[in-house]
């Protein structure tokens, strides 16, 4: 992995870092409000020998001190002193307890020892602190007086005592929340490689396009503005939605130039991919170019269609299979121009075998001769075989994946439970995709129509037939221009068909 890679992580799961560090300032506070305070007092002693008459001996007196000091630290920290201390204040500890608050501690190259004493009392830490210092006095001319009573070879004498500390050495609290921070920054950004190691969600375009192994056509934006609604507005202004759709619709049209596709299936691997929505919105974006479009509610298990678009879903394509009615009778117009239903009918007890049918073909075939694009909300392909046995009937299949949410084993899994049948993969959509992130493939922009200048919609032409000229240009004179009449009529501008949004939700 580059640096890039690193950066992108970091991007992506910003949220696992905060709140990583969030967690261990936290925990650092809490440390540090429920530790008991502790004191330090401490007192110092200075190590002295018998002076010398000569320099000489000066010199070897004063490295005799200096070794004293050592052996004298060991006994400010031993059980024998402590016993003492104990004795003198009257304590009601051990000495093994006691010798555990006690640190001796020395400068190097001095004769200067420093008793330290820790407690959670101030005022007893230094009374401990001056009370070793005063018994080590004692105890060191004890053993360095010889037993025949001449003069102690060494001495010790207070120099400084304890006092009483206002201030506490634990817990340091300011310490105490750095260190959480820099330990949480470390952990979050390795629980955020990790994580991003472990994830096998598809969120870039190369991983959807090689775990389905068809281009992706088309990629749909996360729009907080439906997600309560799978209906996009297409006459909103700085719409990416829409325009996603133009997109894919286009991209549909020159998948294949010659025969290009006219009943299509979306579906997904799994639920809650956003396959509804993309059906029902790529139905709009036909209509919207002019178009006459059926969406059929192929999802006999968990139909949604009917609903978003607020139509009758207790009649359609199960009870025309099961020769209950006839195609006309069942198909519904909507408010939205160019664009009818067939909704799903009653849910049947087996959806694959009726799907599966060749009542399921013939009426498919029929909706190809009467309508100029077919669009069917299928199943999901993991859970069930109903998209799969519809993907045959049709000219192939739009596999939808959600950003973030469905992995690469669902969708190659999906992918080849149509190739088995000998089903053909259109391409793919990628769904619910972050808009205008650095660092993402997605980004919006916006390009606005001149307003200044008059618009004029050109005639609609049947396919297959030559547009007449507009009654306001005359034919070529012989020189070679084109004449305009002087009463030409005003631009004439055709209204487009209305979108407005549901109330339903952004789901399957």
């Amino acid at each position: 992995m580059e640096i890039q890679d690193y950066l992108q992580i970091l991007r992506t799961r910003w949220m696992v870092i905060v709140v990583t560090v969030a967690v261990a300032i936290l925990g650092a506070l809490a440390t540090s409000l429920l530790t008991t305070p502790t004191y330090q007092s401490c007192s110092r002693v200075f190590v002295s020998t018998s002076g010398g008459s000569t320099v000489s001996e000066s010199y070897q007196g004063n490295l005799f001190s200096q070794q004293r000091v050592a052996s004298y630290s060991e006994l400010v920290t031993g059980d024998t002193l402590a016993a003492r201390t104990i004795a003198d204040l009257g304590l009601d500890i051990s000495p093994a307890a006691l010798s555990a608050k006690v640190t001796a501690k020395s400068t190097p190259d001095t004769v200067l020892l420093d008793t330290c004493v820790v407690d959670t009392s101030p005022g007893l830490a230094r009374d401990i602190a001056n009370s070793l210092a005063t018994q080590l006095t004692v105890l060191v001319r004890e053993l360095e007086t010889p037993e025949d009573g001449g003069s102690p070879a060494a001495g010790v004498r207070l120099v400084e005592e304890a006092q009483e500390s206002a201030t506490p050495i634990s817990p340091k609290t300011t310490r105490n929340l750095a260190l959480g921070a820099a330990v949480g920054l470390l952990l979050g950004i390795a629980l955020a490689v990790l994580r991003d190691r472990l994830d096998n969600t598809i969120k870039t375009r190369k991983k959807l396009e090689a775990a389905a192994k068809t281009p992706l056509v088309g990629s749909i934006p996360f729009d907080k503005t439906i997600k309560d609604t799978s209906i996009v507005s297409f006459d909103a202004t700085h719409s990416s939605s829409a325009e996603s759709f133009r997109e894919l619709r286009t991209n549909l049209q020159f998948l294949e130039v010659d025969h290009p596709p006219r009943v299509i299936v979306v579906t997904s691997a799994v639920p809650a991919e956003g396959k509804t929505t993309v059906a029902v919105n790529l139905a709009l974006a036909l209509a919207e170019a002019g178009h006459h479009v059926v969406l059929v509610e192929g999802d006999l298990r968990r139909p949604r269609v009917s609903k978003y678009l607020g139509l009758i879903g207790s009649v359609g394509l199960s009870t025309v299979l099961a020769a209950q009615a006839d195609l006309s009778d069942v198909l519904q117009p909507t408010k939205f121009e160019g664009l009818e239903v067939l909704a799903s009918g009653p849910l049947p007890p087996n959806p694959s075998e009726l799907l599966g049918s060749a009542a399921s073909r013939r009426i498919i075939d029929e909706l190809r001769s009467r309508f100029d694009y077919v669009i069917i909300d299928g199943a999901p392909l993991l859970p069930v075989t109903d998209s799969a046995l519809l993907t045959t009937h049709s000219d192939g299949a739009l596999i939808v994946a959600r950003f973030g949410h469905t992995s690469e084993n669902e969708v190659t899994r999906a992918v080849g439970n149509l190739e088995t049948i000998g089903a053909h993969v259109l391409g793919a959509v990628f769904t619910m995709m972050p808009v205008g992130r650095k660092g993402g493939d997605n980004y919006s922009y916006y390009y606005e129509t001149d307003k200044s200048i008059p618009r004029q919609t050109p005639n609609p032409v049947t396919p297959g037939t030559v547009a007449a000229p507009p009654k306001d240009v005359t034919p070529p004179s012989s020189n070679g221009t084109v004449g305009v009449s002087a009463a030409a009529p005003a631009p004439t501008e055709y209204p487009r068909a209305e979108v407005t949004s549901s109330s339903r939700r952004y789901k399957e």
